[in-house]
């Protein structure tokens, strides 16, 4: 994330009277919480006592519970659905270099595929991407003259996979013995087509064939409310040329919101809900591979399912039957970039190949011995659907059949950069507006050099096109641009957390930053909390990447600073952090006080979460795991919130 990088722990604080003598800090309060250590706490392993911070005056303060967090391909953070509003909850996978699978579970079939090696020789070996969890080997010809090898496709979709055939085109050949292949992945989805095209079933309606502008009906996140076309008030880039990522602003014009039942409204650190769609271009290519006529793409069809969720998002687990069309199903339904291949995408495409030599390398990574070269396809760069359709050019998959293996396309969640109450109020009557920033996520590709991710490039293309209009002097309003979105639950940690009194620092890089504009803007409507928030934003280089400048509404230089690390500032955030020690001490003892962290766990999150240890280490006198036990009380007390992805 920008402007940072991770800093060891138990680095010292600056040996200053003051920690930072060029910027004034508060008084120290004049009650500050009691630190005890019981008898009954030496309950953790390697340690006889733990830590435990006790005052009687906060002792009629709940614990606060963290809402489920799960992180998009973009790093963007996505809010889950509780069974409280009638949603099971739905969790998605980070990706990692290395996966840790449970015995007899269904998800370690599913990865490492059937075998019938006893428990502890399977998991003696865990998956590292680096070959080391190769389950069975490939067994060489007793006569190599005889041998028939593989021969690899020839283009540049499978060179860019990088793909080790069990050594240097190894021992892998088309007479290749391979077991332990995972089975063909059942087929869930069919297609019928409809012989009258404005036909009637039940209470499905013939489908308006727009597919560039918001999802079918089908399509609810939080049913039975459908996700609301929100016209694009206005759109500009925050970044300047040269910056390492582009991030843009969006003002979405929310007027006609539907009224979904009770008190709950739009909240300053509240998240919005985004169904992106797939690009366009990206979505042409499979059907083309695919084989898919031009002109059967947006006829009308059946849709039939056998159970589970799809197409719908968190909709009940059954049979479905609705009027669609293949492009609204691969476009707003099916992710076909986000998630890393499965053993069964693999299985798929090999029992639809016509060159054997395709096969053979598809069943190749559907089984046991290929395991490493699968593993590191999977903990390697994003794999588009797209390019393995490219990289394996005679595998021809049924699009039901495969639209049955792929994952459902999820919303991608942002966070709103500013209070939407001022914002009701800045716009008038005839206008309520929300604000988000997001920053494009760019990812290599085989084919064009780099990709944006779904949710982010959906976002920008629209903003490029308002833009574009107002520089051509065209009324953007024209466009009639429109973001499909729903307002969630509005009860992520920022929001959730967040409260209009007390001391609060706000600590941020890149687009983590842009939350705690709401933050500003709120609390500086009251008098008392005029003095009370401080913010530190990490940039790479305020030329270019700072995001926000001077429109935090306020003079920006009594409640911001900004921590470059590009310019001959060099410093980074968790720096200022141990810089600002007193500051830090100050607000997490005082009554109501909050330090607030938001941005990527990598970098900015594990930097300042050890900058913070530190500072606890050196003002309050404990050793490494009672200042890490002193974090834990204070998130578990709702004064310390990081939400990272």
């Amino acid at each position: 994330m920008s402007g940072t990088a991770t800093m060891a722990s138990s680095s010292p604080l600056p040996h200053t009277t003051n920690s930072h003598p060029s910027n004034p800090v508060p008084e120290e309060p004049s009650k500050t919480r009691a630190m005890s250590i019981t008898a009954a706490s030496a309950q953790s392993a390697g340690s006889s006592q733990n830590t435990i911070f006790t005052n009687d005056s906060y002792s009629d303060v709940d614990s606060a519970l963290s809402s489920p967090i799960t992180e998009d391909s973009e790093g963007s953070v996505q809010e889950l659905p509780d069974k409280e509003h009638g949603r099971e909850p739905h969790q998605r996978q980070r990706r990692a270099s290395t996966m840790l699978v449970s015995q007899d579970s269904a998800d370690s079939r599913l990865f490492l595929g059937p075998t019938q090696v006893a428990a502890t020789e399977l998991f003696q070996k865990v998956c590292c991407g680096g070959g080391c969890c190769m389950l069975k080997e490939v067994k060489p010809q007793a006569n190599l003259s005889t041998r028939d090898p593989i021969i690899p496709p020839q283009n540049d979709a499978y060179t860019s996979l990088n793909l080790r055939l069990n050594g240097p085109l190894g021992l892998l050949g088309l007479e290749s013995e391979l077991t332990g292949l995972v089975d063909i992945p059942d087929k869930t989805v069919s297609f019928e087509s409809l012989n009258v095209p404005t036909q009637q079933r039940g209470d499905q309606r013939e489908p308006q064939i727009k597919h560039d502008k918001h999802p079918p009906n089908f399509v609810k996140p939080h049913p039975p409310y459908d996700v609301y076309p929100a016209r694009l008030h206005h759109a500009r880039e925050l970044t300047k040329p040269g910056a390492e990522k582009r991030t843009f602003h969006f003002d979405i014009d929310v007027t006609d919101y539907p009224k979904e039942g009770g008190d709950v409204e739009f909240r300053v650190g509240g998240a919005i809900g985004v169904c992106a769609s797939n690009d366009p271009e990206m979505v042409n290519q499979i059907f083309d591979r695919l084989g898919v006529p031009k002109f059967v793409r947006d006829r009308p069809i059946l849709l039939k399912t056998t159970k589970g969720r799809w197409p719908t998002i968190w909709g009940e687990e059954e049979a479905r039957e609705l009027v669609t069309t293949r492009r609204e199903l691969l476009t707003w339904c099916a992710d076909i970039q986000s998630y890393p291949p499965t053993k069964q995408l693999f299985r798929l495409m090999a029992e639809h190949a016509s060159d054997a030599h395709e096969k053979q390398i598809l069943l190749y990574l559907s089984s046991s011995q290929g395991q490493a070269a699968f593993c590191d396809l999977r903990t390697g760069p994003y794999l588009t659907l797209s390019q393995l359709l490219h990289a394996f050019p005679s595998t021809m998959p049924p699009l039901d059949h495969l639209l049955s293996t792929l994952h459902q396309l999820m919303p991608r969640f942002y966070s709103l950069s500013q209070d939407p109450h001022v914002s009701y109020e800045r716009s008038g009557a005839q206008h309520k507006l929300v604000e988000v920033a997001v920053s494009v996520h760019d990812t290599p590709d085989w084919q064009s050099g780099s990709r944006t991710g779904v949710g982010s490039g959906f976002l920008e293309r629209l903003a490029l096109q308002f833009i574009e209009a107002e520089k051509n002097g065209i009324d953007p309003q024209t466009l009639d641009l429109r973001i499909p979105m729903f307002r969630g639950l509005m009860a992520n940690p920022l929001a959730r957390e967040f409260v209009t009194d007390g001391p609060m620092l706000l600590i941020g890089a890149g687009v983590g930053i842009a939350p705690f504009r709401g933050f500003v803007h709120r609390r500086l409507k009251s008098a008392n909390c005029a003095n009370k928030v401080w913010v530190l934003q990490g940039v790479r280089d305020s030329l270019v990447d700072e995001l926000y400048a001077g429109d935090w509404g306020v003079h920006e230089e009594k409640v911001k600073k900004v921590v470059q690390s590009r310019k001959a500032e060099s410093r980074y955030v968790q720096e200022e952090v141990r810089a600002q020690a007193d500051l830090v001490w100050f607000i997490i003892n005082a009554l109501d006080g909050r330090i607030f962290v938001c941005g990527s766990s990598k970098g900015m999150g594990e930097g300042v979460e050890a900058a913070l240890v530190d500072v606890v280490i050196g003002k309050g006198g404990l050793n490494m795991e009672e200042a890490k036990a002193f974090w834990e009380e204070k998130k578990a007390g709702g004064q310390y919130i990081a939400e990272t992805w």
